[in-house]
């Protein structure tokens, strides 16, 4: 480097710094035992196909199991904790946020966040029908948590909820910002919501391919009937099933009451508590998503119009009366 002109003391002093600055080595590669980190999973599934049931008893078991556990709903309908809390509602962080903003007060964590035997709950919510975009509520609702020390704050494990019928802007974001380190999917025996499940893994794929980490940890088959279409599906898209919630009328009536079932003591507590331990060791894999004649092959052709011929539409079909002949405004010059 050149001294400048009339400073030459400054400029020897400056690049005796950057030197001594480049000379030192980065640090060596950790080699000692893991250090604990935070488990992100995002949930994705069809709606109503059952992931807020899924996520407030797995969350509940994994709060026995000794974890500490966030649940944080991001889904514009605000259900993710309505099961968690018996029914009652909280206040999510969009409505919280405009509110106090308006009275020019800040949000604070006991404002949105609020607890039940261990587990840590809270909801983004999303904005008034006709109001703006669901998706770019929950980067809002993010950028909210960031503010009060969401990087800071001490889990074992953050659950995330998240319609995955559209997975693009704010409802793709731990897919596509590398916010989750894996993924779960919900999904039952039918072709709708594994149709879901199918998009979802062609997000994780896209991302990959872009440079992106996440990967699907598995699926959890719920209100399964033993017909077999969402197994077929895990292992045609190489992802294992984590667990099969069965289509059991003690379920289906408990849930519908806002009941847990995922306790230790209860009948279907091994059956979450196998869930937690899974999700908990689930490696997150590069899934295969399936075109769409595949995911058609997994049900029977009668189930699916595999057998439907599509006949192509005629102009004269386009109107009741039959195609409806007009005179050409055409100019025709003679002699051209």
């Amino acid at each position: 480097m050149t001294a400048l002109p009339g400073k030459p003391a400054a400029a020897a002093a400056m690049t005796s710094a950057l030197r001594a600055e480049a000379a030192v080595e980065p640090d060596p590669v950790p080699t000692g035992p893991v250090r604990k980190k935070t488990q992100i999973i995002a949930i994705y599934g069809k709606g109503g196909i059952g992931k807020s049931f899924t996520l407030a008893n797995l969350s509940y078991m994994m709060a026995q199991q000794g974890h500490r556990v966030l649940l944080i709903g991001c889904d514009p309908k605000s259900d993710t904790t309505s099961l968690l809390f018996g029914g009652r509602s909280t206040p999510t962080i969009i409505e919280t946020s405009s509110r106090k903003k308006a009275a020019g007060e800040a949000v604070a964590i006991g404002d949105v966040c609020f607890k039940r035997d261990g587990v840590f709950a809270m909801e983004l919510g999303g904005p008034e029908v006709g109001r703006g975009c669901g998706g770019r509520g929950i980067i809002h609702g993010f950028e909210t948590l960031e503010k009060l020390g969401f990087h800071d704050w001490d889990f074992d494990y953050v659950l995330l909820d998240f319609l995955g019928d559209v997975v693009c802007g704010g409802f793709g974001l731990p897919i596509a910002r590398d916010m989750c380190q894996k993924v779960i999917v919900v999904a039952s025996n039918d072709l709708q919501s594994l149709y879901v499940a199918n998009n979802v893994c062609s997000a994780v794929e896209y991302f990959r391919k872009l440079g992106g980490h996440v990967g699907i940890a598995g699926l959890v088959v719920n209100k399964d009937d033993g017909s077999g279409e969402a197994q077929a599906f895990a292992e045609k898209a190489g992802i294992p099933v984590l667990a099969s919630i069965p289509a059991h009328e003690d379920i289906r009536r408990k849930s519908a009451a806002y009941e847990i079932i995922g306790r230790p003591d209860g009948p279907w507590g091994p059956l979450f508590a196998a869930l937690g331990e899974r999700v908990a060791q689930a490696p997150p894999l590069r899934p295969t998503p399936l075109s769409h004649e595949e995911l058609l092959s997994l049900f029977k052709g009668e189930a699916v119009g595999r057998d439907v011929v599509l006949e192509p539409a005629r102009p004269e079909d386009m109107c009741a009366s039959g195609r409806i002949e007009k005179p050409s405004l055409e100019v025709i010059y003679e002699g051209v």
